[in-house]
C-alpha cells in the first residue's frame, strides 16, 4: 500500500530569472537511474512562468545569489499582480504510520514569480499585500499534513482497491482522492505541465498532495497484545469555509464541512492461549500486518439553506443538487445511512422536515434516512442515551461491516477478509458537537466487533473493560472533535467532556458556555477573513489580472464611525465616574449627555447589525440580504437569514466576481428580515 517516493527536501536557488528546485542530500530519488552525477531539478522561469524539468544548466544551477531549503512545494497561487510559489519551510514529525513518517506543515514562504526588480513594488501594493496576508493566514491557521510515502487522502480500503486495479505504480498525486487533495488547485500548473509534457517533463516527484485535517496515532495494550490506534480526519476542499458563511449544499452536490473520519487499528497476527482465549506475547513493537479500518462521514445538511436560522427550499434545484450528493456517496461508499440529529422543534424543525422530504423525493434505494432527536433523548446531561441510536443501527452496522486485511503472509497477494460496504453519514446543524458524540459511539461499536473478530477481545468482553485503552480512545476522539470544530467554527468542540470521560458534567457544560460565547464573537467579527483565505487557497475565488478585488471598506462614513463614537462615549462616562467630581448638577448633565450619545450609537449599531458583521469580501454572500422568495421565513426573536441567488447583484459584480452591497441593498435586506444579529 506504499506510494512511490517524493523528493523530501529541496534546495531552492533564487535569481532574477528563475527559481531552481534541486533535491538535496536529504531527499530520495533525486538522481536518474544510470546518471549518478545528473541531479533532477525543476526550473520555474520568473518572467514567463514556464516550468521545466532538468534545465540545461543543471550542472551549475542558476540563482546562486540566494539559496533556501524547503520540504515540499504547496503549489502556485495567482494573486492580483503576480503568481506566488508556496513552499514548506518548517515541518514537525507527528508519527510513523506503517513505517512512513507523517508530517505537519508549520511554516511557509511565498516566492513571487515576478523578477527581483519588481518584487518589492508588488509587495508594496496594498491590494497584493492584503491578498498575501490572506494566503498566509489560511496556511498557518490550517492543519496541513503530508507524507512522502503514504497516501493520507485515501482510506486503507481505497488504497487496497488501487492495488487491485494495478495502479500502485502511479504517482501519488494521480492516486490521491480528489476530495481530500487540499492543495489540488494550487498544484494545477505543475499537474498541467506534467500531463502535457510527458516523460520529458514529468514533475510527479515534486507534486506533494497535502491533507487538511488531523492525524492521531497512539499505542496501547489490550489483553497483553500491543495495538496501534489511529484516527484520521480528512476535510474536503469542496465548499470549504466557516460556520455562518458556508452551509448547506451547492449546485454540484458538495456540502459544507464535509469530513471523512477513518478509525484504524493496527496489530500483528496473534497466538491465542487456548486456556484463556487471550493473546500471548506483547513486545511493544507493532508492524501492522493485521489492519482494521472503519470509515464514517459527516457533512452539512444537503439542502440550500443558511443560518441564522431559516430555510430556503426550492424543490427543482434542491432535489437535483441532492441527487448529485447522494449519488457520489453511494458510488464511493455503498449504502449510505443519513443520520439526522437536529431538533424536532424550534428553528431546526424546518431543516429536519425539508431534509426528509428531499431525501424521499430523491428516490435513491441505497440512501437510508435515520432520525434521532439528540437533544430530546440526551436531555439532562444523559449523553449515555446515545446508545439508543447505536442499538437502532446495530443490524445496519453489522451488515455494512468494516475493512480488514491480514498481511501475515505475502503482502503483495494478500486479499481483504472484510470490506466495508456502507457508511454512516451523520449531521446536526453544524456537524460538530452532536455529530462527534454520535460518531465516537458508532466507532466504538465497530471497534469492539473488530477486536473480537481477530481475537484481541473475548466474545463477551468489551472495550470498557480496559481502562488504559478506553482512555486513549476517548481522548483521541475528543482531540479529533476539537480539530474539526476549530477549522469550521473557530473554537474547540462542545460536549467533549463526555467524549473524554464518558460522563456529562456541569463543569463541561460551563466550558461549553465559554466556547459558545467565543464562537459568537469569532463567527460575527473574525470569520470573514478566514473565509476569504479558504476561497483563495481552494480556488473558490481566483484573481484576475487588471481587476481590483473588493477589499476596500465601502460602508458610509457614519456607519464606520459609530463604533468609535460608542467607545469614546463609554470612555467619557468612565472618566466622569472615577475623576474628581464637580457640582452634582454638572456631573449629572455630563453623565446624561454621554449616556445619551452612547445609547444613540448603540441603537444605530443594533439597527444596522449586518453592516458590522465581518463578511467575506472575495465571495461575499450578499444574495442573502435581499431574498424574499420560496421558503423565506421571517426571523423569530431577531434571528434569521433566508438564502437565495440574487442575479442582479451577481451580474453587477464585475470582473473581480464580487462587490460590496450598496447601503440601500443592506437596508432592503434588513427590512426583509435577513439580518445577522
Amino acid at each position: 500500500m506504499e506510494s512511490s517516493s517524493l523528493h523530501e527536501a529541496l534546495n531552492v536557488y533564487i535569481s532574477d530569472d528563475a527559481y531552481v528546485f534541486e533535491p538535496n542530500a536529504l531527499s530520495a530519488g533525486g538522481l536518474y537511474p544510470g546518471e549518478k552525477d545528473h541531479r533532477e531539478t525543476m526550473s520555474i522561469n520568473r518572467r514567463t512562468g514556464e516550468i521545466t524539468l532538468n534545465a540545461p544548466n543543471i550542472g551549475a544551477p542558476i540563482g546562486r545569489e540566494k539559496v533556501i531549503t524547503c520540504f515540499g512545494i504547496v503549489g502556485i497561487v495567482t494573486l492580483a499582480t503576480t503568481d506566488f510559489i508556496i513552499v514548506i519551510t518548517s515541518r514537525t514529525p507527528s508519527c510513523r504510520l506503517l513505517s512512513h513518517p507523517i508530517y505537519l506543515a508549520n511554516d511557509f514562504r511565498l516566492l513571487p514569480l515576478s523578477n527581483l526588480s519588481s518584487s518589492q513594488a508588488i509587495l508594496d501594493n496594498p491590494v497584493e499585500r492584503e491578498l498575501v496576508s490572506l494566503v498566509e493566514q489560511g496556511l498557518r491557521a490550517g492543519r496541513l499534513w503530508f507524507s512522502y510515502g503514504w497516501d493520507l487522502t485515501n482510506s486503507l480500503q481505497r488504497q487496497q482497491d488501487i492495488i487491485e486495479a494495478g495502479r500502485s505504480g502511479e504517482p501519488m498525486w494521480k492516486k490521491a482522492d480528489d476530495r481530500f487533495f487540499w492543495n489540488k488547485h494550487l498544484m494545477a500548473k505543475l499537474i498541467e505541465t506534467t500531463e502535457l509534457g510527458g516523460k520529458q517533463n514529468d514533475l510527479s516527484r515534486f507534486i506533494l498532495p497535502m491533507m487538511f485535517g488531523s492525524v492521531e496515532l497512539r499505542s496501547s495494550t489490550i489483553n497483553n497484545h500491543d495495538i496501534l490506534f489511529s484516527l484520521i480526519a480528512r476535510r474536503s476542499r469542496y465548499r470549504a469555509g466557516t460556520r455562518y458563511f458556508t452551509r448547506g449544499i451547492d449546485t454540484t452536490g458538495h456540502v459544507a464541512n464535509y469530513n471523512e473520519t477513518e478509525q484504524m487499528v493496527l496489530t500483528d497476527p496473534i497466538n491465542v492461549d487456548p486456556r484463556t482465549g487471550f493473546a500471548m506475547g506483547g513486545n511493544g513493537r507493532v508492524e501492522g500486518k493485521e489492519r482494521n479500518s472503519f470509515v464514517q462521514i459527516r457533512g452539512s445538511i444537503p439542502l440550500f439553506w443558511a443560518e441564522v436560522n431559516n430555510l430556503r427550499y426550492k424543490p427543482d434545484m434542491q432535489i437535483e443538487a441532492l441527487k448529485l450528493h447522494v449519488e457520489e456517496q453511494v458510488r464511493i461508499y455503498g449504502d449510505t445511512y443519513f443520520v439526522n440529529l437536529v431538533n424536532n422543534k424550534g428553528h431546526e424543525l424546518p431543516v429536519k422536515d425539508a431534509m426528509e422530504k428531499a431525501l424521499k423525493a430523491c428516490g435513491e434505494p441505497k440512501a437510508h434516512y435515520v432520525y434521532f432527536d439528540f437533544h430530546h433523548e440526551c436531555r439532562g446531561l444523559r449523553f449515555h442515551r446515545i446508545q439508543l441510536l447505536v442499538d437502532e443501527l446495530h443490524q445496519d452496522l453489522a451488515q455494512m461491516g468494516y475493512f480488514h486485511i491480514n498481511l501475515g503472509g505475502d503482502a503483495l497477494t494478500a486479499k481483504p477478509t472484510h470490506r466495508q460496504t456502507g457508511v454512516i453519514r451523520s449531521n446536526c446543524m453544524d456537524c460538530l458537537d452532536r455529530t462527534n458524540v454520535t460518531q465516537a459511539a458508532l466507532a466504538k461499536d465497530a471497534l469492539q466487533r473488530q477486536l473480537q473478530s481477530i481475537g484481541v477481545l473475548a466474545h463477551k468482553e468489551t472495550i470498557d473493560d480496559h481502562s488504559e485503552f478506553i482512555h486513549v480512545f476517548r481522548n483521541v476522539w475528543a482531540d479529533h472533535a476539537d480539530t474539526i470544530s476549530k477549522a469550521y467554527s473557530g473554537t474547540g468542540a462542545l460536549k467533549t467532556d463526555f467524549t473524554r470521560t464518558g460522563q456529562r458534567t456541569k463543569q463541561g457544560a460551563a466550558q461549553d458556555g465559554v466556547n459558545s460565547v467565543m464562537r459568537y464573537v469569532k463567527n460575527n467579527f473574525f470569520d470573514g477573513s478566514r473565509q476569504d483565505a479558504y476561497d483563495v487557497l481552494t480556488g473558490a475565488w481566483v484573481a484576475r489580472r487588471g481587476a481590483i478585488p473588493p477589499l476596500s471598506d465601502t460602508r458610509p462614513f457614519l456607519t464606520r464611525m459609530m463604533p468609535y463614537v460608542l467607545g469614546f462615549a463609554m470612555f467619557m462616562i468612565a472618566c466622569g465616574i472615577v475623576l474628581p467630581k464637580a457640582t452634582e448638577f454638572a456631573l449629572t448633565s455630563y453623565i446624561f449627555f454621554w449616556v445619551l450619545l452612547a445609547g444613540a450609537a448603540a441603537s444605530y449599531i443594533w439597527a444596522h447589525g449586518t453592516s458590522y458583521v465581518n463578511w467575506p469580501r472575495l465571495n461575499a454572500p450578499y444574495e442573502i440580504l435581499s431574498y424574499k422568495g420560496p421558503g423565506f421565513r421571517t426571523p423569530s426573536r431577531g434571528r434569521g437569514i433566508a438564502m437565495a441567488w440574487n442575479r442582479k447583484v451577481r451580474q453587477e459584480a464585475g470582473a473581480s466576481g464580487t462587490r460590496k452591497p450598496r447601503p440601500e441593498e443592506i437596508e432592503l435586506g434588513r427590512k426583509k428580515g435577513s439580518l445577522i444579529d
